[in-house]
């Protein structure tokens, strides 16, 4: 069976993929369908991917109460789904939005977390914000100038760093460590899998970041981030910055890669975090 019932009766979806020691699996967007993970670049060859589908996404029910989406209140559901596997201890990996979850289920049920895997992660529980800076050190990184997509993408960053809205397709190349067929692929899937009233909700706070930074430098879990090269958000320095604030954790920066280093080098990806869960 692969549903159960969330902290409020919600009944929720989650996918297995692989065979062996379970690692959960949550997506970012925020509140994007976890399709767009795939099995993270053939890491289900290692761990069983126990994929969730956050609720009111994918195959899982939404809430009867919207304020349910926020990122506090579904630790809950990730706790649900732990104990609905008999797990005493359970592994998490985590991309982007989806590591405020992890982060915050770790120090809520310290307990309960072992190793975490924070994929090019959202920085905003520890406090920090992106800037035109961040994508103007991505573009650097890159050697960019030449490609076809470059204004509108860079035109998009500066309607956004102020106070405009910039449209999502422009944007995206500037995540991708190449903006190539398979990128496009990956990109024209967004749409369908987005969920921006649940988004929002997701991000309506429910923590403070100072708290947050004190708390994970006495979590015992290990943690492991993984930052793309050429990410503009989030920047590998950021990444480094975030990781010191951590007990036990160190960084991997994914040669070459952007905001879904799997997609970029699938085979780099899958040894890093495997030697990582292994070790």
């Amino acid at each position: 069976m692969t549903t159960f019932s969330g902290h409020d009766g919600t009944r929720l979806h989650y996918r297995v993929l692989g065979e062996g020691e379970p690692l959960l699996v949550l997506a970012g967007g925020a509140m994007r369908d976890s399709a767009y993970l795939g099995d993270l670049g053939g890491l289900s060859a290692h761990r069983a991917l126990h994929v969730l589908d956050l609720r009111g996404t994918g195959r899982s029910q939404p809430p009867a109460d919207p304020t349910s989406y926020r990122v506090d209140r579904q630790v809950a559901d990730v706790e649900a789904l732990r104990a609905h596997l008999g797990l005493d201890r359970v592994d998490v990996l985590a991309h982007s939005a989806g590591c405020s979850l992890a982060t915050l289920y770790a120090l809520r049920h310290p307990g309960r977390a072992g190793r975490l895997v924070l994929v090019t992660p959202s920085l905003r529980v520890f406090g920090d914000t992106v800037t035109e800076d961040h994508f103007r050190e991505a573009a650097e990184a890159r050697g960019l100038g030449e490609e076809e997509w470059y204004p509108a993408a860079w035109a998009a960053v500066r309607t956004a760093a102020a106070g405009g809205a910039a449209d999502p397709d422009d944007l995206a190349p500037f995540f991708h460590g190449r903006w190539d067929a398979a990128a496009r692929a990956h990109e024209a899937t967004r749409d369908a899998q987005s969920h921006p009233e649940a988004a929002t909700a997701y991000l309506d706070g429910g923590y403070e970041p100072a708290e947050v930074r004190a708390a994970v430098a006495e979590l015992a879990s290990p943690a492991l981030l993984v930052a793309g090269e050429y990410d503009p958000a989030p920047r590998p320095g950021a990444v480094r910055a975030a990781a010191a604030l951590f007990r036990h954790a160190r960084t991997v920066v994914q040669p070459a890669a952007g905001h879904y280093p799997w997609l970029d080098d699938p085979g780099a990806f899958r040894r890093t975090v495997a030697d990582f869960l292994a070790s």
